[in-house]
């Protein structure tokens, strides 16, 4: 595998760097202490296209390449995790719909959601569970006219802020995973409301919480992949999504390594720089392996997307190791900074909470062991 980026590449980090360090890191702090959406750095990354990167030509994006999409999502999250997570989503979202909505769904909501005019979540999780997916509890009952949602979200990211949403319910429970769809519900559909904002941990401003679905009516061709596939739809979308959530988990321990490098040659005691004791060190060498560990997992994971190959085994791989990685590397960020790590005053102290949810969402932990022993033993 050649690690080499492009021209094209290193120039698309270039300007998402000069943008995530002069309009994201100053907002981060803010972002973190009003927990609320950020709307104008939103509509910078669109007008930079950030939002629909991965989007053809024909509906405003740039057709870039799960790679480059990685590193954008580093960059960000280096300075924000919460503005990494609503670029996250867009892309997600897009790539979703440009392989499995309408055409006239398409044309209608892809440009849209490029340009930042329109933010669509897909809704799975449920107040009862979310890495089960085949044991959704939401109902989609079929009507003379179209299908009849019912059922509660939680924990979705934008759910305070959403236009448009996919919604993962069940036709057949008898059914399980064969009676999964995916159904888009439009602004305005009776029957679909915004319900309670989650207060969360860290990973503020994202605008998570819930959505309800009270007898809400969508027309037959609502459903985005025909009369079967949902639940393999819904697992492709896991897959490509923890790939950005593991890029995302890189930025931020990207983050508190250079935060706990930069405390380390300034702090002192015993008369010298913390930086120049052997334990503090080790430490910092400990940090910097498992980042690039992760980031070469996260790496290899796109790069075999972008070659058309199935990545379940790979995604949940660098999810895994990202995700576990994060969290250990801003703990010993935290620690290097002693008192001062504790402090709000320090951004590690929020770069240690944001760190926290990688290990549960798109899958915990746990999940992503199952996932990588189920491949394993399929293919041996």
């Amino acid at each position: 595998m050649d690690f080499e980026l492009t021209d094209v590449q290193r120039r698309t980090v270039d300007v998402v760097r000069a943008f995530a360090e002069k309009e994201v890191a100053p907002r981060a702090a803010e972002i973190d202490r009003t927990d609320e959406w950020p709307s104008d750095l939103y509509r910078q990354m669109a007008e930079l296209g950030l939002l629909g990167m991965m989007l053809p030509v024909e509906y405003g994006g740039t057709a870039a390449d799960t790679v480059t999409w990685t590193l954008c999502q580093e960059e960000l999250a280096r300075c924000s995790a919460s503005v990494a997570h609503t670029q996250l989503l867009c892309t997600i979202m897009g790539v979703l719909l440009l392989g499995h909505g309408s055409a006239a769904q398409r044309e209608r909501w892809l440009s849209a959601m490029g340009r930042g005019e329109v933010i669509c979540v897909i809704a799975q999780t449920e107040p009862g569970g979310g890495s089960d997916v085949a044991g959704i509890q939401t109902t989609a009952r079929a009507a003379d006219d179209g299908w009849v949602l019912n059922g509660t979200k939680r924990f979705i990211t934008a759910a305070t802020v959403c236009d448009l949403a996919v919604v993962v319910a069940t036709t057949d429970r008898a059914l399980g995973r064969d009676g999964i769809g995916l159904f888009l519900v439009e602004p305005g559909t009776p029957g679909f409301r915004h319900g309670s904002k989650d207060h969360v941990m860290g990973l503020h401003g994202v605008g998570t919480g819930e959505l309800v679905f009270d007898e809400c009516r969508i027309p037959r061709s609502a459903r985005l992949t025909g009369e079967a596939g949902g639940f393999k739809r819904a697992m492709e979308s896991l897959n490509f999504g923890r790939v950005g959530i593991a890029a995302q988990a890189v930025g931020v321990a990207q983050a508190a390594l250079d935060a706990a490098l930069a405390y380390a040659r300034s702090r002192m005691a015993f008369g010298k720089p913390i930086a120049e004791l052997q334990a503090i060190q080790f430490m910092l060498a400990d940090m910097s392996t498992q980042i690039e560990a992760a980031r070469l997992l996260v790496r290899r994971a796109a790069a075999l997307n972008d070659r058309g190959r199935p990545i379940a085994r790979e995604a949940a791989e660098a999810k895994l190791m990202a995700a576990e990685m994060v969290v250990k590397v801003t703990s010993d960020a935290l620690q290097i900074h002693g008192a001062s790590g504790y402090a709000t005053d320090f951004p590690i102290e929020r770069l240690y909470r944001d760190a926290r949810v990688y290990p549960i969402f798109e899958g915990t932990s746990q999940i992503q062991r199952l996932v990588i022993a189920r491949q394993m033993l399929r293919q041996g």
